[in-house]
C-alpha cells in the first residue's frame, strides 16, 4: 500500500518557490524542506510561471455548485419561506404516519 499524498500549505510552497527564484538550488531546498521529490518544487515553479501564485493554492474539492440554484442567502425571503414551509409540511406528514404506525403496532 502506498502512503497518502502529503499536502503542503500555500505559504510553505510560496516561500520555497521564492527562495528558489532568489537563487537557491532546487535539490538543496527539496532536501531541507523534506519534499517527497525534487520535481515537486519544479512543478510549483512552473505553476507560478504559468498561472501566478494562485497555482499554489489548494484546488476546490467535491462537486461544483449548480449554476441555476443560487446560495440560500441570495434567495428572496418569500421563496425561502415557501421552501421552509414545504419542508415542514413533509416533516409533519412523516411524523403523522410514524405515529399511526406505532399506534397500529400497539393494537
Amino acid at each position: 500500500m502506498s502512503k497518502p499524498a502529503k499536502s503542503y500549505s500555500f505559504e510553505f510552497k510560496l516561500a520555497l518557490v521564492e527562495r528558489f527564484l532568489a537563487g537557491e538550488t532546487g535539490p538543496d531546498l527539496a532536501v531541507e524542506a523534506g519534499l517527497s521529490s525534487r520535481e515537486l518544487l519544479q512543478k510549483w515553479v512552473r505553476g507560478i510561471a504559468g498561472r501566478g501564485a494562485d497555482a499554489l493554492r489548494p484546488k476546490p474539492r467535491g462537486r461544483p455548485r449548480q449554476p441555476d440554484s443560487p446560495p440560500p442567502a441570495e434567495l428572496p425571503e418569500l421563496e425561502r419561506l415557501r421552501r421552509e414551509n414545504e419542508r415542514l409540511r413533509a416533516e409533519v406528514a412523516y411524523l403523522g404516519k410514524l405515529r399511526a404506525l406505532r399506534a397500529q403496532e400497539r393494537r
